[in-house]
């Protein structure tokens, strides 16, 4: 099973937030403001936050500003995920991803199946590199959100996490 190492220290991640949604404005984004606060409460700094519509172009063009800034070691979004017309987030991540973590959204869902049932099946919750860069879908709920970062990613992006995590990876994740 996991463990944390008494004998590894906390290095800090740069994250960046990405609210993608049609109807919420930045006082209204309350999954977007609950990812960021956990972020910077697990001790990880968040160096950009930001709200697009549900449109393709804009959130590729987000997502790939922000995989060139060498100050963000990973990005996770917030809405989109679904199976509806407007839900492109998975679309524009296949832009821009160069190798799938097929796993985040396995555990995801079979996480989420826990909670809401068959519903996690509209999930496309999706994870993936891109230049060196995390990248990871969640949908837009708040309980979405809390499952994704405190069930997986607050793991996985604490260096003292075992027997492996995304941090001891990242000098490895090529940046060219």
């Amino acid at each position: 099973m996991t463990e944390m190492s008494n004998d590894a220290a906390f290095r800090p991640c740069n994250f960046s937030v990405l609210t993608i949604s049609d109807t919420r404005t930045p006082e209204t984004d309350r999954s977007g403001s609950l990812l960021a606060e956990r972020i910077e409460k697990a001790g990880h700094h968040l160096v950009a936050r930001d709200l697009v519509p549900d449109t393709l172009g804009e959130i590729v063009e987000r997502l790939r500003l922000w995989i060139d800034r060498e100050d963000i070691d990973a990005i996770i979004t917030t809405g989109g995920t679904g199976i509806t017309a407007r839900d492109v987030t998975p679309e524009a991540f296949s832009r821009v991803i160069e190798k799938d973590i097929p796993g985040f959204g396995e555990l995801f869902r079979m996480l989420s199946y826990a909670k809401i049932g068959t519903s996690t099946i509209q999930s496309r919750a999706l994870g993936g590199i891109a230049k060196g860069t995390f990248l990871f879908a969640l949908p837009g709920s708040t309980g979405a959100v809390a499952d994704g970062w405190d069930s997986i990613l607050c793991q996985q992006f604490d260096s003292r996490h075992r027997p492996c995590n995304f941090v001891d990876l990242m000098p490895r994740l090529s940046r060219s």
